[in-house]
């Protein structure tokens, strides 16, 4: 039985995930920080729970020996993450981003996957079907960003854009240097969630059926690569 462990899974698309490879026949770990939220989102999918604050090193190190205790990890969900907000659901304006607003942003974003990948990917190369999805974004593209006819042109962030920028580079770095581990990217899509006070044009299940279905590949499907619902997104 495959064994998947998806951060930031109490609620939209992290939850969604989960329920749906529990449907699938996986053994989900919702990881969540509000251990009361992440263990009732658990019990309402007959998942397990496992308390994990991506931005806390004894949180993930604590999270990485309970599932070793309990025979290994095959799939790695790196769904954390966060954008910069007002009160209201608007953005900030750029005259006031500071750099201890990004640095919130990447700690997340960023030194977050990077420290779950560090923390599991000893534990994922014993699986005979390693798998890592990184839940990036469409706005880390530079490409889409520049094109006035692109949907993405209007957004005015710098945090969340970058630092899914940097998680496409984190895919395709680490991709390299475990080649046993199948490791991707995906973009979900413009989905309505928490994150971005539910403006989002998708529902849930829409966004996330392509991280499920990377979550699903064997051992000769892609790594390094971008991927939505739709197919293969070019770097």
């Amino acid at each position: 039985m495959t064994t998947t462990l998806i951060t930031g899974a109490n609620k939209g698309l992290g939850l969604e995930t989960a329920r749906r490879l529990v449907a699938a026949g996986h053994t989900v770990y919702v990881g969540a920080r509000d251990a009361e939220r992440g263990r009732k989102a658990a019990e309402g999918i007959g998942a397990r729970f496992v308390r994990i604050d991506v931005t806390d090193e004894a949180s993930v190190v604590a999270a990485t020996k309970a599932i070793e205790a309990d025979g290994g990890l095959d799939v790695l969900v790196n769904n954390a993450g966060i954008e910069p907000r007002t009160a209201d659901g608007g953005f900030v304006p750029l005259a006031e981003v500071t750099a201890e607003s990004v640095r919130t942003v990447f700690e997340t974003n960023v030194f977050g996957q990077v420290r779950m990948l560090h923390a599991f990917l000893p534990l994922l190369e014993r699986s005979a079907a390693p798998v890592v999805v990184n839940v990036s974004s469409g706005v880390s593209l530079m490409r889409e960003l520049v094109d006035p006819e692109s949907p993405s042109h209007f957004y005015p962030d710098i945090a969340y854009p970058s630092s899914k920028a940097a998680v496409n580079m984190l895919t395709v770095q680490y991709s390299k240097a475990f080649p046993k581990v199948r490791i991707n990217a995906v973009d979900p899509g413009f989905t309505s969630t928490d994150l971005n006070f539910h403006a989002g044009v998708q529902t849930v299940e829409q966004g996330a059926e392509i991280i499920v279905r990377m979550a699903q590949i064997g051992t000769d499907g892609p790594t390094g690569g971008f991927f939505e619902a739709a197919g293969t997104i070019p770097w």
